[in-house]
């Protein structure tokens, strides 16, 4: 698809994404700025600073080329993923990120098997954690539940999706794939005729992944030319995001016309389900792209998925689908995340830091 492929691409159609490029971009792995995340719960986007995005997705790169798993970097580290709501890719890929580095974990797959479903508080919940591992991975409807899990919590805390809160470790698998695709998206300084123009087809405000990717695309800004966001709300973004979005200084610009905007995006981010209340709404069906639609040469559609009619199959072997290439990355981005807030950056071997 793309004149760079990996030896082992894990994505079985669109782009293939070479992890080398981005690994040796801008000389060894920064550890010093890997190490200031140990011990550090993650629970919103504030708690990710750009130069911790860079060097995570760097590392992550570096531990997608490299054996790592002989070294057994999380040898004797229990991880907990608790998941009070349905999940698919972010449930299996941190349990696959901890047990490939020989860490152990302990899965609750479904909330109503726990003392929830008695009526025990999520406050005594978190405090029970602290006694039965060492990190704990999270994923609940009620968007107050990550901040009264973590009451009494003493051991760090990975928020996998609060209600229409944040998804801070989705963004990171994102940008980890556009970092990938653009290693020279890393640097302070971008020229402006290599800068991007970034879509987003949602409403930020209430789709968590989208407005934890937004939070760390404002941190990017020097890569942007702009952003635009297609949404069937006047405010797609909220108070919190549409206060960073003024603070950030991005031009952006809103509006309900998918098809007039889309021959200037180099980058559509796109989801279909908002929560507004209770309730998931899907977008209007009038927000789809296809083949046939006016993409410009090389510009690349994500999603975090699942996927509904607003991105049908007939995209999968174009040129355009970063969607599975960015899938496939997640692993190797929540291996360096996990390996960085357990402590482990120590157990790696040295040529992930050459």
């Amino acid at each position: 698809m793309n004149d760079v492929v990996n030896d082992e691409p894990k994505n079985s159609r669109g782009v293939y994404l070479d992890p080398r490029r981005l690994a040796q971009h801008g000389g060894p792995v920064n550890r010093a700025v890997l190490e200031r995340i140990a011990g550090r719960s993650i629970v919103g986007s504030v708690d990710l600073q750009r130069d911790d995005v860079v060097e995570l997705c760097r590392l992550a790169a570096a531990m997608e080329t490299t054996e790592v798993a002989q070294h057994h970097p999380l040898d004797g580290k229990l991880v907990i993923t608790a998941f009070f709501e349905a999940s698919t890719r972010t449930r299996l890929s941190f349990e696959s990120a901890v047990l490939r580095l020989d860490g152990k974990v302990v899965s609750v797959a479904d909330g109503r098997t726990t003392g929830v479903a008695k009526g025990e508080s999520l406050e005594d919940i978190g405090e029970m954690f602290n006694g039965y591992g060492d990190l704990v991975v999270m994923r609940h409807p009620a968007t107050e539940s990550i901040r009264q899990v973590a009451t009494y919590m003493r051991i760090p805390l990975v928020n996998a999706g609060n209600g229409s809160g944040e998804h801070p470790t989705q963004a990171l698998v994102d940008w980890y794939a556009l970092l990938k695709w653009r290693p020279d998206l890393c640097s302070a300084e971008v020229p402006e005729d290599q800068r991007i123009t970034l879509g987003i087809v949602g409403t930020p405000g209430n789709m968590r992944a989208v407005k934890s990717f937004v939070f760390l695309a404002l941190q990017f800004a020097p890569a942007l030319k702009g952003l635009t966001v297609v949404s069937e709300l006047v405010d797609p973004f909220g108070a919190e995001l549409e206060a960073a979005v003024r603070h950030s200084g991005v031009e952006v610009t809103v509006t309900n016309d998918l098809a007039e905007v889309l021959p200037t995006l180099d980058v559509i981010y796109m989801n279909s389900l908002a929560l507004l209340g209770d309730t998931y709404l899907k977008l209007d069906s009038r927000y789809r792209i296809t083949p046939g639609s006016r993409l410009r040469p090389h510009a690349v559609v994500m999603h975090p998925l699942a996927r509904r009619e607003e991105l049908p199959q007939d995209l999968d072997d174009t040129e355009h689908n970063l969607y599975f290439a960015q899938a496939a990355g997640a692993v190797y981005a929540r291996q360096a995340l996990l390996t960085a807030v357990l402590g482990r950056l120590d157990r790696l071997p040295a040529e992930v830091w050459s």
